[in-house]
């Protein structure tokens, strides 16, 4: 089936726009996170590009913000852009476990293929394997405990327009695959 833009911007639409205010946009080249204010009137989730895998992992960093953080640009987060050191890129894999282990949950909800992403290619080279393993161990946490509300909609939600398992289960989850 094709992943089309346009769809996952309904899909989240359809999901948060009328009780959190909040849409997803198709953004430029760097996501961002606005709150409402400033001349909007709702909150934007823009992702990079219109790539349909940066608004899966967008919505992932939104899903997992809590309300306090949603009305703060890009949820209060610091960022360090590409080329960053070994020791400022540990400190990205670290706050990255969780939003890319619910980026994967939600790609295979739509059967897209996920990979994780260490987001540093003009940076210091580092071994990244202890990352793939945290995100994988973090699915199978989300898998044994279950999601919120929130997330568990949006995963439902994709499930079922692209007619796909809806059961959440560790079986659907490879570590090779990273």
């Amino acid at each position: 089936m094709e992943h089309r833009i346009d769809d996952i911007i309904l899909l989240f639409n359809q999901c948060f726009l009328e009780q959190y205010n909040t849409r997803l946009v198709r953004g430029g080249k760097e996501p961002v996170y606005l709150p409402a204010g400033d001349g909007r009137t709702h909150h934007e989730l823009h992702f990079a590009h219109g790539f349909y895998r940066s608004a899966l992992h967008e919505s992932a960093h939104w899903l997992i913000a809590g309300e306090a953080r949603r009305q703060q640009v890009d949820f209060g987060y610091w960022y360090e852009p590409d080329g960053r050191t070994v020791q400022q890129q540990s400190l990205f894999e670290q706050v990255e476990v969780k939003p890319q282990a619910l980026e994967w949950i939600l790609s295979q909800a739509a059967g897209v293929q996920f990979r994780v992403s260490v987001d540093n290619l003009d940076g210091e080279p580092s071994d990244s394997s202890a990352f793939k393993q945290a995100v994988y161990s973090q699915v199978l946490s989300y898998v044994q405990h279950g999601l919120w509300p929130r997330a568990e909609r949006l995963r439902l939600a994709l499930c079922r327009f692209y007619q796909r398992e809806e059961t959440l289960s560790a079986e659907h989850y490879d570590p090779q695959q990273l």
